[in-house]
């Protein structure tokens, strides 16, 4: 597993790590309507941005980026998963005008945290993370954000998807 660090600590992820060239690991997520969702809902090439929770300062900033990239991006499905509630997810995208990304929790049962390894065993927050699947399901793309504090490399994710 990728050794992750929370402001400059270090966590404990869950679930297997995920490597380029794997197949997606599916998993059972709730929507903003509390439905739930899987991979398999999500057709097409898929940019999976792992946020801890969008009420923080670099979350709110990596959705908001993705978002406006999102218009820009052809066959591409942009999905935000984190541990918040569905109604806060609803409120927090109202709030700031994101409609351009899917929000999902994993609140209930944490079944993509495991999946794809970002599970904070001890915070029980999902690690900061992209993830890039193609049309396949193959996993083309990986990065697990080191310090859970920090950014994500925007460019290499959006270079990956295109």
């Amino acid at each position: 597993m990728p050794n992750i660090t929370f402001k400059g600590n270090p966590v404990t992820l869950l679930g297997e790590e995920v490597q380029v060239g794997n197949q997606a690991p599916d998993f059972t997520v709730l929507a903003n309507d509390l439905s739930e969702k899987s991979l398999k809902d999500y057709q097409g090439k898929k940019l999976i941005s792992v946020v801890p929770s969008l009420d923080t300062g670099v979350c709110d900033a990596q959705t908001r980026r993705f978002n406006e990239e999102a218009s820009n991006l052809d066959n591409v499905t942009v999905l935000t998963v984190s541990m918040d509630l569905p109604f806060a997810q609803k409120r927090w995208c109202g709030a700031n005008g994101i409609e351009n990304v899917v929000t999902l929790s994993d609140h209930r049962d944490g079944s993509f945290g495991q999946a794809y390894g970002v599970l904070i065993q001890e915070l029980r927050l999902l690690a900061r993370a992209v993830f890039v699947v193609d049309e396949n399901n193959k996993v083309t793309y990986v990065e697990y954000v080191s310090e859970a504090t920090n950014h994500p490399d925007y460019d290499a994710a959006l270079n990956a998807v295109k």
